[in-house]
Order: structure tokens, then sequence, then C-alpha cells
């Protein structure tokens, strides 16, 4: 839960400086992890009827994105990874869907150090292997994107002003770059 609402948080932000948004989360949701089984390369879509399927449209539509993970032993979730490796069948269907748009990441971890940058370096790697941009907070405190430390509650998430100050530098980059790229 600490996670959704983080990214609520950058949602809002984002909102706040005139950007439509849309919020997809995992939770309660029907994700499974992708075959590998050609069908979309043939087909132009998945074969796995689950809850990607509302994904898929906004993947298409979207400016930018904004990737937000829980870090579980130190990585991101296996429902954030399920969501990375299922935009295959998007891209199938349209090999350049992600191309030049940006994106950024969100990591909310138990531990201050408990693998956020592992997270947003993992993020990132989707970003740089479909050609999109990614987007950090830049130098001091947000070197690769916006880092929280829980403590394993929604409430210390709350109140982490270190993470906030990386998802404000993170959310504000993230806003110039989409401007940037329309042309303003």
């Amino acid at each position: 839960m600490a996670t959704e609402h983080i990214l609520g948080e950058a949602l809002k932000m984002l909102e706040e400086k005139g950007f439509q948004t849309e919020l997809f989360t995992v939770r309660a949701k029907s994700l499974s992890p992708c075959r590998h089984c050609d069908y979309c390369l043939k087909n132009k879509e998945c074969i796995v009827k689950d809850d990607m399927h509302k994904l898929y449209p906004l993947i298409r539509e979207a400016e930018g994105y904004v990737i937000a993970t829980p870090v579980y032993n130190g990585s991101m979730s296996a429902q954030t990874k399920i969501v990375i490796d299922r935009t295959r069948a998007t891209l199938a269907a349209d090999a350049k869907a992600l191309h030049r748009k940006p994106g950024m990441a969100i990591a909310v971890g138990g531990d201050r150090m408990g693998g956020q940058e592992l997270a947003l370096q993992q993020i990132h790697t989707f970003y740089i292997l479909n050609g999109m941009i990614p987007v950090s907070g830049g130098f001091f405190g947000a070197n690769l994107g916006a880092t929280f430390w829980s403590h394993d509650t929604l409430e210390d998430a709350q109140k982490d002003e270190e993470g906030f100050r990386s998802l404000r530098k993170t959310t504000r980059k993230f806003a110039e770059t989409l401007v940037w790229l329309r042309g303003g």
C-alpha cells in the first residue's frame, strides 16, 4: 500500500503541472507471467487473458511512464516484473510503442538501503532496452529516481522527507522532459 500511495502522490504532482494521469496498480489484479510462447509475435496480442489487457491500451496511449515498485528481497517485486515482461505483447503489435517516451522510477523499501537503487536500475534497464528516455531526479539525492524508506509501513513512508525530496526532484525533471518532448 505504501508504494501505491507514493505513486499516487507522484501522479498528483504531475496533475498539478497540468498533465493527465492514469493509475494502474497491480494490487488485487490477476497477472500471469509472460510464457514467452511467441503467440504475441504472430497474433499481435497476448494469449494470456488477464488484467494486463486493461493496461495494454494505456501503454500505447501514454506520453510517458511512471513505474513504482516495492522492494522485495533487494529487488523489484515479481508483480512489477510481470508488467514489464508482459509489455512484450504491445511491442509485438508496435515495436516503437515505447520509443522516445520518457519514464521515471520509484522504489519503496523497508530499509533505507534495502535495494531501492537496484530496483530503479532494473526499471531504467527496461526503459533503455525499449528506446525510452529514463529520467532521474539528478545528483544529490535522486540519482536514479525517487527512493523511499517505509520501515514496512504506510505511515513511515508518508513521513520520509528525504523520499519526498527525491520524488519532487524526479517528478519535476520528468515533467520538464514531457514538456520538452512536446516542443515546449
